[in-house]
């Protein structure tokens, strides 16, 4: 009677991981959320009389969209590159968005739409940071 020996094991191969790409979303969503933090306190410092405060509301409102586009870069290396979750792309791009319409409300001083929108974009970048830097985002897909 012949006996059939198993197969041997194939050798495991290490799933690739996000990890230089993941470091870079981290700090560009980390940055981000400075800046994005910095808005809402420079906005109540001029609400308050501070005049000067609004000049860089101004100036960190406008660079936003810049951080934007490079998280946008992050995201993609991450998702593309790195095997990171898929979800990530389409939310970057969507905050890169929002970032750029709240520049142009700012600026046209449509408050009833740029107060809100702030809020949101605070939300989301919070989350985010959050999310970036928990053992969630190590997991490739």
């Amino acid at each position: 009677m012949d006996t059939v020996a198993p197969a041997p094991p194939a050798p495991a191969v290490p799933a690739r991981q996000p990890r230089a790409s993941l470091w870079a979303l981290r700090v560009l969503l980390t940055g981000q959320l400075l800046a994005v933090l910095a808005q809402p306190v420079l906005a109540g410092l001029f609400l308050t009389g501070d005049v000067d405060a609004i000049t860089g509301h101004g100036l960190i409102g406008s660079l936003l969209p810049l951080l934007g586009l490079l998280v946008v870069g992050g995201a993609s290396a991450y998702v593309l590159g790195g095997r990171g979750r898929l979800w990530v792309l389409p939310a970057a791009v969507v905050l890169f968005l929002a970032e750029g319409l709240q520049v142009g409300m700012g600026y046209a001083r449509t408050l009833q739409m740029h107060i809100p929108l702030g809020v949101a974009i605070v939300t989301v970048s919070v989350l985010s940071t959050i999310w970036v830097w928990s053992s969630s985002a190590r997991r490739p897909r």
